[in-house]
């Protein structure tokens, strides 16, 4: 990972703060982008792109042709921007499908159709995409959130397969992540089951390395102890 130029979405988030963090101490130098807005002072091998709407192409494009000019190149795109949401289908607002299809999809889909550009010239590119564990079959409230990952699913397999030989593209597939807000809205669950944001980030940094060049198209189930 050193010297890689790598974007990270979501970079605001649970995950994405420690995936970038992860990234910086491996060599690697990291732009984030996310939809809030900056809340990290740039630095000679960080800067952070905030008030990103990733759902829009033209914004995810320009967010992304900025952090590939500011380094001068981009070598990985990790795509953990995404939301959830849990209701059940006959009592649930058909507005959740199309915002969980936005934040999971369309958000992955942009910045990807933005990077590969960038990731082809690189010559050693990667796109790691954060699916679900539970989009391989969805249990009880879980349909819109899980229709949207298992699109995740299959727009990873869809690259990898265009892209073969160019490109690297893979998913990581989390079970439960152990994040503050799945400890408060989960309190009598079983904590140390969980997949820890560092667990995750090494599975991701690995995917983003030059370690993983032999390894594409992969659903890559990371489920902790569950």
């Amino acid at each position: 990972m050193d010297g890689k130029i790598i974007v990270v979405t979501g970079a605001s988030g649970a995950l994405g703060r420690v995936v970038a963090i992860s990234a910086l101490a491996m060599g690697a130098r990291v732009a984030g982008v996310d939809h809030a807005a900056s809340q990290v002072a740039a630095t000679p091998n960080r800067i952070e792109l905030g008030g990103v709407d990733l759902t829009d192409a033209a914004q995810a494009k320009q967010a992304v042709d900025a952090a590939a000019a500011h380094f001068g190149k981009l070598d990985a795109l990790i795509n953990i921007a995404g939301g959830f949401a849990f209701e059940a289908i006959a009592d649930g607002d058909p507005a959740t499908w199309q915002r969980m299809y936005a934040l999971n999809v369309l958000t992955a889909l942009n910045a990807s159709r933005s990077a590969i550009p960038h990731l082809v010239a690189s010559g050693a590119g990667r796109i790691v995409n954060v699916g679900a564990i539970g989009a391989l079959q969805a249990g009880s409230g879980m349909g819109a959130y899980a229709a949207s990952k298992a699109g995740v699913h299959r727009l990873t397999e869809t690259l990898a397969a265009e892209w073969k030989g160019k490109i690297t593209v893979n998913a990581v597939l989390p079970s439960t992540i152990d994040t503050a807000a799945n400890r408060a809205s989960m309190p009598k669950a079983d904590f140390t089951k969980w997949v820890t944001p560092e667990e995750l980030a090494s599975v991701i940094l690995f995917l983003a390395s030059d370690a993983a060049s032999a390894v594409t198209g992969a659903l890559l189930p990371v489920s902790g102890r569950v």
